[in-house]
């Protein structure tokens, strides 16, 4: 997403670049525990110090009442705590809703839930458009697909081992994802990468 934002010109949302000098308290602290062999992974949730002055800090600014021990968990930046977040609080075949633009990682977490990313534009002005938010039905955008228009892709058989051709109504599309007008159903899985080689077939044996 770097690569195509700087390719276009455009904002990238997609990876944080500080434009400010870090501090010199963390500096000082970064190379003091380089000094002292401080080297050591720290538990997984985080060292208790850190887990404390943090429960410290939300009682100062918050006034919020936090025990280090069972309710703060220091990660590994914020894709790793955004993962686990989701994780804790998304069930399977839940609908989470991806308001675009977006960080990359927010659809991929969901999928690891084993939910459904549902991807809604924010536009620059007006309201959100919540008809994209009930019984609407989505799949990733396919190689050729365009907007609002009709195509012909190949369906999945159950066992796995071939595909049919069928046509498909698309909709509304995002960057990621097209909405589905007719031709699918819930649970049916697709081909989406570029089958031209094989305009003149109506099945396909997989292997």
């Amino acid at each position: 997403m770097t690569r195509l934002a700087n390719e276009h010109g455009a904002i990238n949302l997609s990876q944080g670049f500080p434009n400010f000098p870090c501090p010199d308290v963390l500096k000082d602290a970064a190379a003091r525990a380089i000094r002292d062999d401080v080297n050591q992974y720290a538990i997984t949730w985080g060292a208790a110090r850190l887990r404390n002055a943090l429960a410290a800090k939300y009682q100062d600014w918050y006034h919020m009442a936090v025990d280090p021990m069972t309710q703060v968990t220091v990660t590994c930046g914020a894709t790793e705590a955004m993962a686990s977040a989701l994780l804790g609080v998304v069930d399977r075949g839940d609908e989470v809703v991806v308001f675009e633009p977006f960080y990359e990682n927010y659809g991929p977490d969901a999928i690891l839930c084993d939910a459904k990313p549902v991807f809604v534009p924010m536009p620059p002005v007006g309201p959100i458009d919540l008809d994209r938010l009930a019984n609407v039905e989505y799949v990733g955008r396919p190689a050729f697909g365009q907007e609002n228009s009709t195509v012909s892709m190949f369906k999945l058989d159950p066992d796995g081992k071939g595909a049919t051709r069928i046509t498909v109504k698309l909709g509304r599309s995002s960057v990621n994802a097209v909405e589905i007008l007719g031709g699918l159903n819930e649970g049916d899985q697709v081909i989406l990468s570029d089958m031209s080689r094989w305009d003149n077939v109506d099945r396909i044996r997989l292997e």
